[in-house]
């Protein structure tokens, strides 16, 4: 009987994921108006989790588009998202940048520090996401990717050099509770709420994720050194 019990339980695990998996692709469309679309899952292999595009050397295994038309699918109803789901529960949640939002991707620790000293000066964060191999995505109105360049050089900074990436049109974020195999689960550092509906804009946010970044990259050469 506990056996019985223990095969139960493992196989209504996957059920429960993917619930929340449909449930939160239903709520970015619905309250927060972003567009969603499906990508990989995950599939269990030898007691392990592979990618389902087949790739055993996939980059982000089960947290990736499925295929070159992803933009295409994606969609702004819940009652939609809720559809592509339930024909495919475990998939990834995508949503598309340089459409409702862009993002600033920062290395995690720059990411923290920057948040604090936002916090300290009394500034707006926005939404913020923290993915598995210890990045954070801040994000903010569309052509905010394109502005981060030339605002970090006329701070004294190559944004490349230190490590701060904008990810606008063409480009997608993965969103909680995504996960990678292997690597654990995309989570919120700052979650969507009703105080941040209007987003930062790069003025707000490039400063101190400029500041923070040269600091995490010059400790980095430190430790290196």
């Amino acid at each position: 009987m506990d056996e019985l019990i223990g095969v139960t339980e493992a196989a209504r695990i996957p059920q429960q994921r993917g619930e929340q998996l449909r449930e939160a692709a239903a709520w970015y469309a619905q309250e927060r108006h972003w567009d969603v679309f499906p990508g990989t899952w995950l599939e269990a292999a030898g007691g392990t989790e592979r990618c389902s595009c087949g790739d055993v050397g996939c980059a982000a295994p089960g947290a990736h588009p499925a295929g070159p038309d992803w933009a295409g699918l994606a969609t702004g109803s819940a009652a939609a998202a809720r559809r592509m789901w339930s024909r495919q529960p475990g998939a990834s949640v995508l949503l598309p940048a340089g459409r409702t939002f862009d993002a600033l991707d920062v290395p995690e620790p720059a990411g923290f520090l920057a948040l604090a000293r936002m916090e300290r000066m009394g500034l707006a964060t926005g939404p913020v996401t923290r993915t598995p191999d210890r990045r954070m995505l801040f994000l903010a109105l569309p052509g905010t990717a394109a502005e981060a360049p030339a605002l970090v050089r006329q701070l004294g900074w190559d944004s490349a050099a230190i490590g701060l990436v904008g990810r606008g049109e063409g480009h997608y974020v993965a969103a909680p509770p995504t996960r990678v195999a292997g690597r654990g689960a995309v989570q919120w550092a700052r979650r969507p709420s009703r105080a941040d509906l209007w987003l930062p804009d790069a003025d707000q946010l490039i400063s101190p994720l400029a500041y923070a970044c040269a600091r995490e990259a010059a400790d980095a050469r430190t430790r290196l050194s």
